[in-house]
């Protein structure tokens, strides 16, 4: 807690009025290398551009280094293409495909990126180094733009006026608006306005900090060391770019079906007795859940890759039997190793040189929560391997998930990670941890996914991460941390996870009902109903609340837990299939209203709802006591799927909302996959799947699901191409209503013969051209598998 001395005025100061520095300021030469152009300025600085695709360009800019930036872990390399260039006495101007970058000279000089049309899109007016190796970029800013990403971040979805610093940070408290440092660093911005969409990303591992909030003229950004490394992404909508920033950032790969089911959690359940007890209780009570994490009261003296015997005498035993009945075991492992000459793990981390030394080749050593302990350096492929590999001790079990924590890499000091001069090997190109800290995180979920990959022998594994970096997608999904349990928090969490989203991070949730402090049962309901439609479904609360499991608060809380939970698990041919998606073009699983809605400026401002994929739309209730709510719908018809009532777009309306289920609503129209609801997610065994149409198109429409079909566990449909893609379609043409159904890609063979098609409520006003059964005032069609299909329906 600070006091009014912390805005003494002797004691602010900022960059601006450091005298140790120089700008980047008169340009000297210009020459090309291979495809990049090199522009020489005063004091020794260099700025080298490199076109990557026709839309995507890399800039760096370094001060007194002959070596050239090289990208970090984060980026997926992309490699640089011949470009024109034209150049005068005021200015060099680079081109290719969509982008042009042009660099003027001056006093400071200017790096402005423009389209094809010649409108700039994104202006970086001054960049300025100084003496303590910091440096600072200043990007022009205007009033009508809109700002929106760096990753995980608390505040309002649009970023506009927000201060930030990129940092992994473990903050157990607090998260609130004024919270400018969390467990993940996303130096990401996406900007909307009238031009179009436009990405900027800083590749810096280091400290950065972001102020929004000076004016609308200027976005200041201060890096703590290192070369200026960023790259520009243009494109027309924010779901262009957010493609075309997943070719940099890379995609997440298809993570296995049951992941996307129920988790619960705690810290911690204690015993073997007490985990399989919990089991008992989700099949008896007929609650669907496919996972159950320990956390570290599970290990031998919180020693990772270890189980307490006497807590846990047999982990084999209650691994398989959990997986006969649908459950799979997730272990928490931090990265402190105990030191302990008699623990295995820290011996072959001394002999094999895998743990974070000093400069001066000591070992580092920190406390956490096994009491001092070492830490693996993952910037060292060998480290990853050797940590990779030790995680046989669990797989041997059966296990198939883990779950990273404390990976900032957390400690327990005053600075609350390991000091600065704390060194990496960094392959071969030694850095402090002051460089490299934001990638300690990523760098560990990358060695504990590619070791799963190898062992698990081509099942899919699970990685969940508290830390990372740009690119963390591509091994774990990622939770938002210690939250709390209260209404504010769980309100905060939907545009956090949009912004995640944005971010390139599709596969994010956060602990349902709140971590710390005891949750109350009405937030427990809401929050379970909100959890049912984020991409990562997890119940998980803090040792000194609250137990919070499903059943803890009564019959009703319970019944509307029970139900929030199986309506997920009935929508999951729908949600598997923009998992998909995700991971094909790098769009989110939960968008923004804008993100489908790009020609409406109320959408930008929507921070309370979201999309689940394209045609469903979520308005979670986010205040006690509150049964109606304001729900922005965005162009077009809407059906409510509880109630069938139709509320018509681009406008504010009230809905109901009672304790019973969240407001859900899907395009008039659209098809929606659906399929029964089982105990836990195993595809091999889904009986049926539902094509549901809600309602019906109206006025010249065309919505389209890309319904996609695998095993749901094995990596077959990346290496056999064994998956099916089924295009369906419903369009509105005049006075009809035509449903199709394409097979764009064959090759998985479905455990059901026939899909069914319903059209709710099409009894009532519309008549349909092939055989069918009625069901109150629904039509119910079926068609066989693995062939197309067109239907029509005209109006009675």
């Amino acid at each position: 807690m600070q006091s009014s001395e912390a805005i003494h005025p002797e004691r602010l100061g900022s960059y601006d009025q450091q005298s140790a520095g120089y700008w980047l300021e008169q340009m000297i030469s210009t020459h090309q290398e291979k495809h990049t152009l090199c522009v020489s300025f005063q004091h020794d600085i260099q700025v080298k551009v490199r076109h990557l695709t026709e839309s995507i360009v890399r800039l760096t800019v370094q001060a007194g280094s002959d070596t050239d930036s090289v990208p970090s872990p984060g980026i997926t390399p992309l490699a640089a293409q011949p470009f024109t260039i034209e150049e005068n006495q005021s200015s060099v101007v680079s081109r290719f495909g969509e982008l042009a970058v042009t660099i003027s000279n001056g006093s400071p000089a200017s790096l402005s990126i423009s389209d094809s049309q010649g409108v700039s899109r994104l202006r970086v007016d001054s960049i300025r180094f100084f003496a303590d190796g910091s440096s600072q970029l200043r990007l022009a800013s205007e009033a009508e733009a809109d700002y929106f990403g760096l990753g995980e971040k608390t505040g309002w979805l649009s970023k506009q006026g927000s201060k930030t610093v990129m940092w992994n940070s473990d903050v157990y408290a607090p998260h609130n608006l004024e919270t400018e440092a969390l467990y993940v660093s996303i130096p990401y911005l996406l900007k909307l306005d009238a031009k179009g969409a436009t990405g900027f990303l800083l590749d810096a591992p280091a400290k950065s900090e972001w102020n929004l909030q000076k004016s609308h003229q200027e976005i200041t950004i201060t890096l703590d060391t290192g070369a200026v490394d960023f790259y520009v992404i243009l494109g027309q909508d924010a779901k262009q770019v957010t493609e075309r920033y997943t070719e940099l950032s890379g995609r997440m790969p298809l993570p296995p079906a049951w992941s996307l089911g129920y988790h619960q959690s705690r810290y911690s359940y204690m015993s073997q007795q007490e985990v399989e007890q919990l089991a008992e209780e989700f099949r008896s009570r007929e609650i669907p859940c496919d996972a159950i994490h320990l956390d570290i009261h599970y290990m031998r003296g919180y020693r990772v890759f270890t189980f307490d015997a006497n807590r846990f005498p047999n982990p084999k035993k209650m691994v398989g039997n959990l997986l006969e009945q649908g459950f799979h075991i997730v272990p928490i492992v931090d990265p402190g190793v105990k030191r302990d000459v008699e623990y295995t793990v820290y011996q072959e981390g001394v002999s094999g040189n895998y743990f974070c030394r000093r400069l001066e080749g000591e070992l580092y050593f920190g406390e956490v929560w096994p009491g001092i302990s070492a830490f693996p350096d993952f910037t060292s492929s060998a480290t990853r391997s050797w940590w990779g590999e030790k995680h046989k001790f669990y797989t041997q079990l059966g296990i198939q998930g883990i779950w990273n924590d404390m990976n900032e890499p957390a400690v327990f000091n005053e600075s609350k990670t390991m000091e600065l001069d704390v060194m990496h090997q960094a392959e071969g190109r030694p850095q402090p941890h002051r460089a490299l800290h934001n990638l300690y995180g990523l760098q560990m979920s990358r060695a504990t996914y590619e070791g799963l990959r190898e062992q698990l022998q081509g099942e899919r594994p699970f990685v969940l991460t508290r830390s990372g970096y740009i690119g963390v997608q591509r091994y774990a999904a990622v939770w938002t941390g210690d939250n709390r349990s209260f209404w504010e928090h769980m309100e905060m969490a939907v545009p956090m996870l949009l912004n995640m989203g944005l971010s390139g991070i599709p596969f994010a949730g956060v602990d349902v009902g709140g971590f710390a402090y005891d949750t109350q049962p009405e937030l427990l309901a809401r929050w379970t109903q909100l959890g049912a439609f984020l991409p990562f479904f997890r119940n998980h609360s803090a040792i000194d609340a609250i137990r919070q499991e499903p059943w803890r608060f009564g019959e009703e809380i319970e019944a509307v837990c029970r139900a929030a939970i199986a309506r997920r698990y009935r929508l999951i041919p729908y949600l598997y299939s923009v998992f998909a998606e995700a991971a094909r073009k790098g769009w989110p699983v939960v968008r923004p209203i804008f993100m489908e809605a790009p020609g409406d400026s109320t959408a930008r401002t929507v921070a309370d709802e979201f999309f689940v994929g394209r045609h469903l739309l979520a308005a979670p209730v986010l205040r006690p006591q509150q049964r109606k709510r304001m729900v922005y719908f965005p162009e077009g018809e809407w059906v409510d799927v509880e109630s069938g009532l139709t509320y018509s777009g681009a406008q504010y309306h009230i809905v109901d909302a009672p304790l019973s289920h969240m407001p859900l609503f899907a395009r008039a129209g659209a098809p929606i996959a659906e399929t029964d609801v089982y105990s836990h997610l195993q595809f091999e065994h889904q009986d049926v799947l539902r094509i549901v149409f809600y309602g019906h198109p109206v006025g010249e429409t065309a919505e389209t699901l890309d319904l996609y079909e695998d095993d749901g566990h094995s990596f077959a449909y990346e290496q056999k191409n064994a998956y099916n893609l089924v295009r369906i379609q419903s369009k509105r043409r005049g006075n009809e209503w035509i449903v199709t159904l394409d097979l764009v890609h064959e090759g998985y063979s479905t455990p059901y013969t026939y899909r069914e098609l319903r059209f709710t409520g099409a009894a009532k006003c519309w008549q349909i051209d092939t055989d069918y059964r009625q069901d109150g005032d629904d039509i119910i069609v079926q068609l066989p598998v693995g062939q197309t299909s067109r239907l029509i329906l005209r109006p009675m």
